[in-house]
């Protein structure tokens, strides 16, 4: 199962030294999501991190991001709906309900299925019960080009590959752990994933 994790919006000092942190304990995905930044930040943090993690990158803006540092691939959202016209990388996108699911998984490589759980660092419920995702992966709806999106963390990770998610999107579980105003040493953050990380192989 594949751990994806989701940068916070916004930026701060030691974010690129915690990324390639990450790679090197063994992340899987980034998502660099940095809505309504200017595309110069972006810019700024991919060249802090190494160039061999760029192939493991997805931009959620600035899709020109994705060839220019050579990134895997744009994700599609709510701000950004559709892929630039010329377009024909790596596609994922997110999707707010089975239908969209249904719809959709044939067209991207893989889909964000959100919210799955109540979330970590909003007020936000889950849009589905257990009952209702564990009948979707009876039916070949829910499988390894889904993962889960909204509330995840370390105790549900075992439920998310029980449900036969693709992976665990992880947000506001991890990125609660470093006070980006306060803390200078990011080891506790690192040492958190490391737990993730083991929790999914």
């Amino acid at each position: 199962m594949k751990l994806i994790v989701v940068t916070t919006p916004t930026f701060f000092v030691e974010e690129d030294q915690i990324i390639t942190a990450l790679f090197e304990e063994g992340l899987d995905i980034l998502h660099l999501r940095k809505p309504e930044t200017p595309a110069m930040y972006s810019e700024r943090l991919l060249t802090l991190i190494p160039q061999k993690y760029h192939k493991h990158i997805v931009t959620h803006e600035h899709f020109y991001l994705q060839e220019e540092f050579g990134l895997m691939g744009i994700h599609l959202n709510r701000r950004n709906l559709v892929e630039p016209h010329d377009y024909s990388g790596h596609i994922s996108c997110t999707c707010r309900t089975l239908d969209e699911i249904e719809n959709k998984k044939h067209f991207y490589d893989y889909l964000f299925l959100s919210p799955v759980f109540d979330s970590v660092s909003r007020q936000r419920p889950a849009a589905f019960t257990v009952e209702e995702l564990r009948q979707a992966e009876h039916s070949g709806l829910i499988d390894n080009k889904v993962m889960a999106l909204g509330g995840v963390r370390l105790e549900n990770l075992p439920l998310v590959r029980d449900l036969g998610f693709g992976g665990g999107v992880i947000m506001g579980d991890l990125w609660n752990k470093f006070n980006a105003c306060t803390d200078r040493d990011y080891r506790g953050i690192i040492e958190y994933f490391k737990r993730l990380r083991k929790a999914v192989d």
